[in-house]
């Protein structure tokens, strides 16, 4: 990698880094590169454009900034180029005209990541007006960091009565204090483990609730295994992810899901942003921002990604950008073929894998198994469940660096291939979890799944949400952007509503 496209790319993912805000979708200007004669700072600028493009942002040119629109402009990233140029510190970046400096301890962090979720913020003061959450008691289990507080936040000023509970290793512990002083009840204790963990669990389900949000249907599960008197108890639950579904709906055709649940994940405006653009962003930076501490770049090395479903393809396309060389490999034959149309070289794993930074993208246990972890370079996982690498036999060293230890790496042995976060979601423990406008959309689709839940009560089950519900979050999100879309016109709603063949019509046919 030239050391152009290598600041270039730590640019950017300081930017990702320390704002968590998302890289694509944005309109992006960079300065500080405006004097011909200085080559290094043009060919970081170039490098930036061409990168910032590649990950779908879209570069703006110094001509054009004039004529973006209000709404365009709050949108604006200046990325502007210190000296000495290929120094990513010395790099400065301003959105919507505003230094962004440090966003300060947890309380700064959760009021920025409020600052920019306006489509939840929109749905959640309609939630307020109407009523239909006040005084019911609401229990959110998920990963606990500033976007899931300003969730707790929101539905506690819509009237509900909130409780928070977050699993040890996904626990932003000043996140948990700064969400007490505002009122809300945190269990969640990043020192648990084991049957301590379990008990904790069991105490947040204890206290009573109408609706359960789940991440993964971790609690859903143990309330139903050890506490189904609280099951019965609920309204309903809403889950978040693949994973938790996928149990939830064995369950279901075993006859032991004893409450109603909304399939959020399933929702477009959840799995088309968050799984892709979210979490394609957030695993990929995280990845190359461990790796970076160790000496390693992602670009110019052959990569696996096993699985291209939505986050799989998140994951390659952000490999791709940063400059890796994307493989895939894929069990489900119909998206093998997608990735192969999409550029990528399809293959077996133990093939394709050798030697290479191998991400998971499955949310299945045993993914990455034991031999293929031992044959690899670089072993990750992107979201992620227990086990996904299968690491039962294996022995993990601290990689060291003048004797100390570097933080969410270990070395496998034998074969020396590095483990990031030992198999675990490197998204949530070495970063802050997917971008601030991709949960966004997901929490506003919570917001309005949770207040689908309450007013129609369904049956046990696994159930899809409306599709009102993401044309109602999707509007939002554009009005929020300042963009407009087409309607359908008349002609083509009455064509939708009529079953009769016009193939004929001007073939002298009659009618």
């Amino acid at each position: 990698m030239n050391d152009a496209t290598r600041s270039a790319e730590r640019i950017i993912r300081r930017f990702a880094r320390e704002t968590n805000l998302l890289v694509g979708a944005r309109p992006v200007h960079v300065t500080g590169a405006t004097e011909p004669a200085d080559a290094a700072a043009g060919a970081v600028a170039d490098a930036l454009v061409r990168m910032l493009a590649a990950l779908g942002a879209r570069p703006i040119p110094t001509a054009e900034v004039a004529g973006l629109s209000d709404a365009e402009r709050t949108k604006l990233l200046e990325i502007e180029l210190g000296h000495p140029v290929d120094d990513p510190a010395a790099a400065s970046f301003r959105l919507g005209g505003r230094h962004l400096g440090s966003r300060g301890d947890a309380a700064g962090r959760i009021d920025f990541a409020g600052a920019h979720m306006p489509v939840s913020r929109r749905l959640a003061d309609e939630l307020a007006t109407r009523g239909t959450v006040r005084g019911m008691r609401i229990g959110i289990a998920m990963v606990l960091e500033p976007k899931t507080a300003q969730l707790a936040l929101m539905l506690a000023g819509a009237g509900a009565d909130v409780a928070v509970y977050a699993h040890p290793d996904e626990t932003d512990p000043d996140v948990a204090a700064a969400l007490r002083e505002r009122g809300i009840p945190v269990d969640a204790d990043p020192t648990l483990a084991g049957a301590a963990e379990r008990d904790a669990a069991l105490a947040f389900l204890a206290r009573g609730f109408d609706v359960v949000i789940d991440d993964g249907s971790h609690l859903i599960r143990l309330a139903h295994e050890l506490a189904p008197h609280l099951v019965d108890g609920w309204i309903g639950a809403n889950e978040e992810t693949t994973s938790g579904l996928t149990p939830l709906r064995l369950m279901q055709s075993g006859g032991v899901l004893r409450t109603g649940v909304l399939a959020v994940n399933d929702a477009r405006m959840k799995t088309r942003f968050d799984n892709r653009y979210g979490t394609g962003q957030s695993c990929v930076f995280a990845i190359a921002d461990v790796l970076d501490e160790a000496g390693v770049t992602v670009r110019d090395q052959p990569a696996l990604v096993i699985g291209y479903g939505p986050v799989g393809q998140g994951v390659a396309a952000h490999l791709s950008a940063l400059g890796a060389e994307v493989r895939v490999t894929e069990t489900d034959p119909v998206r093998a073929l997608v990735a192969v149309h999409d550029g990528y070289a399809v293959g077996r794993a133990d093939e394709l894998g050798a030697d290479a930074l191998i991400v998971s993208a499955t949310g299945a246990a045993h993914t990455v198994s034991g031999a293929l972890a031992r044959n690899a370079r670089v072993v990750a996982v992107a979201g992620g469940v227990p086990h996904e690498v299968d690491l039962a036999e294996a022995l993990l060293e601290p990689m060291l660096r003048d004797g100390e230890a570097l933080p969410h790496l270990e070395v496998l042995r034998p074969g020396g291939a590095l483990v990031l976060d030992r198999g675990g979601c490197i998204n949530i423990t070495a970063a802050e979890g997917n971008p601030i406008e991709i949960m966004d959309y997901s929490f506003a689709v919570q917001l309005a799944a949770v207040e689908h839940l309450v007013v129609t009560r369904p049956g046990a089950g696994v159930h899809p949400l409306p599709a009102s519900i993401d044309d109602r979050v999707a509007r939002t999100a554009l009005a929020a952007a300042g963009l407009a879309v087409d309607e359908p016109g008349v002609a083509q709603v009455e064509a939708g509503h009529d079953w009769r063949s016009r193939r004929y019509d001007r073939m002298g046919g009659e009618r």
